[in-house]
């Protein structure tokens, strides 16, 4: 049977690597992508692994390339530091190699929490991101510096088995997460050639509020579905294009 690494990317997780870890300890090679933690993360991830690799952020897109480089395996599954490989999810993936894939990366269905609410709606559920088992000869990410996308020479297939995210501890680490992406995506946006409008203000966030809380039936998850529809529409999306707004004002006639 093929051998199977996993990598995990941190950065400041010491709140959530531990279970991470202990979710995925039954696989051949643990590789551990870390973006110089100060917070005692490494140290954790020392007790589970010696395949730990320190790379400077210069996107997610690239730092995930760094860490499929670094596998030795073939075969990979990328849990980030907030997820847990469920037993289930496991299993599929060992039977899998078992038998032989039968394609050469699948999307895995997560299921997310905000606090210690699942949420099953906003567009949360399954959330599927880009492929986490696949095979490396396969799979490139495009080297972006937030919401990477990627790029895939063979077949997709989807697994069944779910692995579980807890991004959100608490409301701080939703804010200090959201100020993070919003600087990354408005850099990502001018570096582009986006330039803001006005309407950026007035009518992305309207639309992001209608697409979660109305178009992915947000309102059926109650009142977390209203607080991450009203948080992402005015709180992320509003700012990030503030701060493109900040990147080209000097532009703005």
């Amino acid at each position: 049977m093929p051998k199977i690494s996993v990598f995990v990317m941190t950065f400041n997780n010491k709140d959530k690597i531990k279970d991470c870890l202990e979710s995925v300890k039954w696989a051949d090679e643990i590789v551990v992508m870390d973006s110089f933690s100060t917070d005692g993360t490494v140290e954790i991830c020392r007790q589970y692994t010696d395949r730990i690799v320190q790379e400077k952020f210069a996107g997610f897109g690239a730092l995930r390339n760094h860490a499929v480089a670094a596998c030795a395996h073939d075969w990979i599954l990328s849990i980030d530091s907030d997820e847990r490989c469920t037993e289930e999810l496991k299993d599929e993936v060992l039977s899998l190699l078992q038998r032989g894939p039968d394609c050469d990366a699948y999307l895995v269905p997560r299921k997310t929490y905000f606090l210690d609410i699942w949420v099953r709606h906003c567009g949360w559920y399954p959330d599927y991101r880009q492929p986490q088992f696949f095979n490396k000869h396969k799979m490139r990410y495009k080297e972006q510096l937030v919401h990477e996308g990627y790029e895939l020479t063979g077949k997709l297939g989807h697994l069944k088995g779910h692995a579980i995210q807890y991004p959100f501890l608490n409301l701080e680490q939703f804010l200090n997460k959201m100020d993070r992406y919003s600087s990354l995506r408005a850099e990502e946006m001018f570096k582009d050639g986006k330039r803001f409008s006005v309407l950026n203000i007035v009518v992305n966030p309207l639309a992001m509020f209608f697409r979660m809380f109305i178009a992915k039936r947000g309102f059926l998850d109650g009142t977390v579905g209203l607080m991450l529809s009203l948080l992402y529409g005015y709180y992320y999306t509003m700012i990030k294009y503030v701060k493109l707004w900040e990147k080209t004002r000097h532009t703005i006639s």
